[in-house]
């Protein structure tokens, strides 16, 4: 049977990985049976358009990947401050003694009052007050979906990677098929 180069069948869903929008290259097993019936040049610039759209994706996740390995030691570092305020206002000292980065590699020895609630970023300038329980609730669920998102952006790319060899090696034989169909076709006229 003839498959199209971007079909998934139900079988072939165990391998694609989950919640993913990757199409499964087909390996051409047979060139000479799959391209009785089809046109060279229009099979190549499939298979070229899907090489390109694995590229472009591969790309996107990579970039990805690194977003999220940037955004996991800093998520990691102000749920362990965080930790570290509330288990401060449960002591009885007044204030905490800390360095403070104000900038690239520059430190402030900074005394932190004691205090109940603790001011996080969000984002696009917007800052939100938080109880410590509920800070801690918040950046935990943000590092456990950050994780849980850079592991699914890793199977991703390693699928990718898998798809474009395929595609790769697909473009190679139908390219090879094309060479040896224009020698038999100039010996055959000779």
């Amino acid at each position: 049977s003839t498959q199209s180069t971007g079909d998934i069948s139900m079988s072939d869903l165990a391998t694609v990985p989950q919640e993913s929008a990757i199409k499964k290259a087909t390996f051409i097993e047979d060139v000479d049976a799959w391209m009785k019936s089809k046109d060279t040049e229009q099979t190549l610039k499939d298979l070229q358009n899907s090489y390109r759209t694995y590229k472009y994706q591969e790309s996107f996740f990579t970039q990805q990947k690194v977003t999220l390995k940037s955004k996991l030691p800093e998520i990691e570092s102000t749920l362990n401050m965080v930790k570290t305020l509330k288990k401060h206002s449960e002591e009885e000292a007044e204030e905490l003694l800390t360095d403070f980065e104000i900038s690239a590699g520059i430190f402030l020895k900074t005394r932190i009052p004691k205090g109940k609630t603790v001011c996080l970023w969000l984002g696009a300038n917007v800052m939100v007050e938080y109880s410590f329980d509920e800070a801690i609730e918040l950046l935990t669920n943000n590092l456990n979906s950050a994780t849980k998102s850079l592991s699914q952006v890793e199977l991703d790319l390693a699928f990718l990677k898998d798809q474009i060899t395929i595609t790769e090696v697909n473009i190679a034989r139908v390219y090879n098929f094309d060479v040896k169909q224009r020698r038999l076709r100039s010996v055959s006229t000779s």
